[in-house]
């Protein structure tokens, strides 16, 4: 058993006096990345040891040879001799995500779990509905069953951030997020350069002539994606046209309880307050469809991810995020990291302007 080398090697170093009394014992992760094992196997060792009375396991701090070691030589373990040469046992890795669509996600899954595959590496799925209260939960489950190696959380929208999500980072488990960061906090991030892709799709409404453009969205209150798009979005005047915005519609948020019909309420009476706005530039594809609804074609409305209008609607001017690199990056960073590589921080995914005539 891979646990019981680990078990062999550490009461080695203990008879020899590499490790003493007191002195730290190599954390899961450091013992998983030497080993090339699941953080469940090392795990089970230290808790072996533990149980035979070689170290104590002190919460927050780590793990440690015992003040006053039992005598060794009544203590065996099922390995003898040299010890074997690790072999390779695959990890498990879950995704943490608010919920999938056609519009955006669900590629984004998908790009994940083949990447997983390619690595032999196993995924677990956890949807949190867009509920920050069930994605600390999620977080906390997962890394409490011992039975995960790192994690790749989607966030979700929030006023604040996961204290559970910020504590594992804090912690140094193995995190990589995807579709936004978390800013000042030192964790991988996988996404589109959000200000950039604004500040494009925004240049190209001014190209075609508009010069009145307001800018849609929910409250954009520490929630990265959002936040990064507006400013793209501003910075793409520069001198010409003027910029509106609108940021304070709700009923696209996961578990809002406002109404669709108020939203698109606000956004006539917008309408009616700036007539001289001939575009509207949309955070997300369902802000999209609701502000063309409440304007009924009057207006040019652009927005990012677009997949097409069910209905039968023409598709959107639109930013087209590169999912499938983004889950594939995200993975890649997350493999890296579980084996003791150092990884960036930031990566960003390339992203393209379409136009609506390019999906006909």
């Amino acid at each position: 058993m891979l646990y019981e080398e680990i078990c062999a090697r550490l009461l080695d170093q203990i008879r020899r006096g590499v490790l003493g009394p007191g002195d730290r014992v190599a954390s899961e992760m450091e013992l998983a990345v030497e080993f090339d094992v699941s953080r469940i196997t090392s795990k089970r060792a230290l808790e072996v040891l533990r149980e035979a009375g070689l170290v104590e396991r002190v919460r927050g701090k780590g793990t440690f040879v015992v003040q006053e070691l039992p005598d060794l030589s009544g203590v065996t373990m099922p390995l003898r001799g040299r010890v074997a040469a690790p072999r390779r046992e695959a990890r498990t890795i879950a995704l943490v995500v608010p919920d999938v669509s056609d519009s955006y996600g669900l590629e984004l899954m998908c790009a994940i779990e083949e990447r997983c595959a390619e690595h032999e590496t196993h995924l677990i799925v956890r949807r949190t509905h867009g509920r920050q209260a069930d994605e600390e939960k999620a977080v906390d489950s997962l890394v409490a069953t011992g039975e995960v190696d790192g994690l790749i959380v989607f966030p979700v929208h929030g006023d604040f951030y996961n204290a559970s999500l910020l504590r594992q980072v804090l912690d140094g488990y193995p995190i990589v997020l995807v579709d936004r960061h978390l800013s000042g906090i030192p964790v991988s991030a996988v996404h589109t350069d959000n200000v950039a892709a604004a500040r494009a799709l925004t240049t190209r409404l001014l190209d075609q002539g508009h010069q009145h453009i307001a800018f849609v969205s929910p409250p954009p209150v520490n929630t990265s994606s959002i936040e990064d798009r507006l400013e793209g979005f501003r910075s793409a005047f520069q001198g010409r046209g003027q910029a509106y915005e609108l940021t304070g519609l709700r009923s696209t948020l996961p578990g809002s309880m406002e109404s669709v019909e108020g939203d698109i309420d606000a956004i006539r009476q917008f309408r009616d307050r700036f007539p001289e706005v001939t575009a509207y530039v949309a955070c997300e594809y369902n802000l999209a469809r609701m502000t063309d609804r409440a304007l009924g074609r009057e207006r040019v409305v652009a927005c990012f991810d677009s997949p097409g209008d069910s209905i039968g609607g023409p598709p959107y001017l639109h930013v087209r995020q590169n999912q499938g690199e983004m889950g594939r990056t995200a993975v890649d960073l997350l493999v890296a990291r579980l084996r003791g590589e150092t990884v960036p921080n930031l990566t960003y995914v390339p992203f393209e302007i379409v136009d609506a005539a390019d999906d006909h």
